[in-house]
């Protein structure tokens, strides 16, 4: 039996029903842009995510690199990153002409490293942006904490944590303003791209309005310099069903993670996600560490067990940055994370018996070391 990494079109066969009436209703109406199925789910999203606002766009990177702009963050600035993260995140903060400074990330967890930002302040800094990676949020206290005696802006990317908490709040309401990607394989997904911003600021939402539809309010009436990012009405009604489902599939992902942490426990050499108290993730992503990595992940491929590495290469080794378009110290953790990183299957639609076999590989690799030792 192969296991995939995520099964998609088990997602869709489970709502097949409602998702085709979604669409019949989208056809039935003729209206394709900015019409009431956006305005329906940015309101229920909003609502979702404890905020006032929502304001949908076409991508998360659109989502993240907005929400700066709709927070003043512009050219000449800096805002701090972390350095382990897809580069969507450093990538919407040099789309606004700012400069990317990365902040290595706290070995246990792969967030941000809060006592680490102090180092990387300078009188151009204007913004933070921690990063819910694999959809476990960063610590926001300390961060919220420094970017509030600093006078700085705090934005959250969300990509991956819909639906997660810190200490009891959804995250996409922490901060600032929030940014959120509805990639195919996000924990919400579209059926293709789309992303929104959330904000409890009333200026920031209008901004962000007015910047997603070519700087325009009324047609033909162009305020601000803007762009072209609108959700469009489809994939609204598509995520208005796949919002209602949103935290039962997010409880089977839970479910996958503590049968994971308790069938590997166990084994030498591997390490387990580590959540600190008082987080609530969401597992979009079940990553472990290995110090074999590239040989544990041809042993699971040789079994049929589908596996990613997110990432193999952190944003200040990659081309794009490779000739000093951001600033910061080495992140050695982050270099060290890149080499040990390997997500394992994991999704509402992963069956015991799947994870029963993705965790016999991994005893059977840790028996063959001990063997071969």
């Amino acid at each position: 039996m192969t296991v995939p990494f995520l099964d998609l079109k088990a997602a869709y066969r489970e709502a097949q029903d409602d998702l085709r009436a979604a669409y019949e209703r989208v056809m039935d109406v003729g209206q394709y842009i900015l019409g009431a199925e956006v305005e329906a789910f940015e309101r229920e999203f909003a609502a979702y995510c404890g905020v006032k606002h929502c304001v949908a766009v076409g991508n998360g990177l659109d989502a993240l690199s907005l929400a700066l702009r709709g927070c003043g963050i512009g050219p000449g600035a800096e805002v701090i990153v972390p350095a382990f993260t897809f580069i969507a995140t450093w990538l919407a903060v040099s789309a606004v002409g700012a400069l990317p400074v990365a902040v290595d990330v706290d070995p246990d967890t792969g967030n941000l490293d809060p006592t680490r930002l102090e180092a990387a302040l300078t009188p151009r800094t204007a913004a933070v942006m921690p990063v819910h990676l694999f959809g476990q949020p960063a610590e926001m206290d300390s961060i919220h904490t420094f970017a509030r005696q600093h006078g700085l802006k705090m934005i959250e990317d969300a990509a991956q944590a819909h639906g997660a908490r810190y200490k009891g709040r959804r995250v996409g309401g922490i901060g600032d303003a929030a940014g959120f990607s509805f990639y195919p394989g996000k924990n919400l997904g579209a059926f293709g791209d789309g992303g929104a911003v959330t904000t409890d600021d009333d200026t920031v939402a209008e901004k962000v309005r007015l910047l997603r539809n070519y700087g325009s309010r009324i047609k033909y009436q162009h305020t601000i310099l803007g762009v072209n990012s609108r959700l469009d009405e489809l994939q609204a009604a598509f995520l208005r069903v796949r919002l209602q489902q949103l935290d039962a599939w997010n409880q089977r992902r839970m479910h996958c993670a503590a049968e994971y942490r308790n069938a590997l426990a166990s084994l030498p050499e591997l390490r387990l996600p580590h959540v600190p108290d008082g987080i609530e993730p969401v597992w979009h992503l079940f990553v472990i560490r290995h110090p074999r990595r590239d040989e544990l992940q041809r042993h699971l491929s040789a079994r049929g067990i589908g596996s990613l590495i997110h990432y193999p290469t952190p944003p200040h080794r990659s081309g794009a940055y490779r000739h000093g378009q951001w600033r910061g110290a080495r992140p050695l953790v982050s270099e060290r994370l890149a080499e040990q990183v390997l997500s394992l299957p994991i999704g509402p639609h992963l069956s015991a018996q799947e994870l029963a076999q993705v965790c016999d590989a991994l005893h059977q690799f840790s028996l063959n070391s001990r063997l071969a030792a």
